[in-house]
């Protein structure tokens, strides 16, 4: 019965977010592209059907041969981060380098490969691990090495992210309570220090705690996303009507499609998406509890902890509940390597699912 939500949850989610693209992105394809559905053909071609390829393979292939690779995946994923700094390679946008791109055939963005991967590494290696100071100072070795390279990016949410996966294991692990409130105090003071040190993060920070400050310039993204919020009510515009899209609102089909899900569909667009991916953190959680095999129960903890933890900060950031940062909505925002790696993520819980 779980196997089968997942399912059906997992592809809700991605077709409503394909939806929401070919409306979110309608204006800003005709202006970049000449055509309507740029987006929406660009997230099938690139991110629905690898996605779906991933997502079968997954479900056919036994989760312990993820265990069996697990060192070579987190590797890969290194090696592919560090590449993202080697010129001819790497690819910068918005002043961050984020993506590689190879040869000009195709790109793709490697911390969301890193998610998966570090949740499959983790899962294995906290599998085989009793608790001791020197295998707390391993993983916290092995989060500073991934966080270096993330922050070098730079890529602040994102680093968020894998830290919270990274954290949600090391607790559901055994990790006690010293040693866990130890490691969110050390990440708070780092987080902290990366806020500080940079004005634009500052600046992000300042604007969450005062809205008002500088709507035009540092406060733009957060006021015009809050606007769409608010003038869809509580049944919304209607579906493809909404107006901060059409060159007000930044990052419509990203980031910012939650508040296009507000302007549209409402406050019953934006509960009923909440309650879908809350759904999907609820039902990887309830398969963790229910199977007896570590590796699977971390795994399982892992991709609800990234899913329920994504979802959240992305929403808070556009509600004005938390500082503006730039990560997608699991499933639903545009980007083909996010979308494709959560769908192998989802194949290889549902065959988790399947095997408890």
């Amino acid at each position: 019965m779980t196997s089968r939500l997942l399912i059906w949850l997992t592809f809700i989610l991605i077709f409503f977010g394909l939806a929401m693209i070919s409306s979110a992105g309608i204006y800003l394809s005709q202006k970049n592209f000449g055509t309507n559905y740029y987006y929406l053909n660009h997230q099938f071609l690139f991110g629905f059907l690898p996605g779906l390829l991933l997502f079968f393979i997954a479900l056919k292939i036994d989760y312990r041969f993820w265990k069996k690779i697990s060192l070579p995946l987190i590797l890969l994923s290194l090696v592919f981060l560090i590449l993202v700094f080697v010129p001819g390679f790497g690819a910068t946008g918005g002043g961050a380098k984020r993506w590689l791109n190879f040869f000009n055939l195709f790109s793709f963005q490697p911390s969301e490969i890193l998610k998966l991967s570090l949740i499959i590494y983790l899962a294995s290696w906290l599998e085989k691990r009793k608790f001791s100071t020197q295998s707390v100072v391993a993983f916290l070795f092995i989060i500073f090495l991934i966080s270096i390279l993330i922050a070098a990016q730079p890529d602040i949410g994102t680093l968020g992210i894998i830290l919270a996966i990274a954290l949600s294991i090391f607790f559901a692990s055994g990790g006690g309570i010293k040693h866990f409130v130890g490691i969110v105090l050390l990440v708070a003071v780092a987080f902290a220090l990366l806020i500080f040190f940079e004005p634009y993060r500052f600046d992000r920070f300042f604007v969450f705690l005062n809205p008002d400050f500088d709507v035009k310039r540092i406060g733009y993204h957060l006021n015009q996303a809050l606007i769409a919020i608010g003038s869809g009510g509580f049944t919304g515009m209607g579906f493809g009507k909404g107006e901060q899209k059409l060159g007000v609102l930044p990052e419509p089909v990203g980031d910012s499609i939650f508040a296009v899900i507000g302007e549209e569909l409402g406050f019953i667009g934006m509960l009923a998406t909440i309650l879908a991916l809350l759904f999907f953190t609820i039902l990887s959680l309830k398969v963790a509890k229910r199977t007896k095999d570590k590796f699977a129960s971390f795994y399982a903890v892992g991709l609800g902890s990234w899913v329920g933890f994504q979802s959240f900060i992305n929403i808070a950031s556009l509600s004005g509940l938390a500082p503006l940062t730039g990560i997608p909505l699991p499933f639903i925002s545009y980007g083909g390597t996010a979308l494709a790696v959560l769908m192998a993520a989802a194949g290889i819980l549902v065959n988790i699912s399947r095997k408890s």
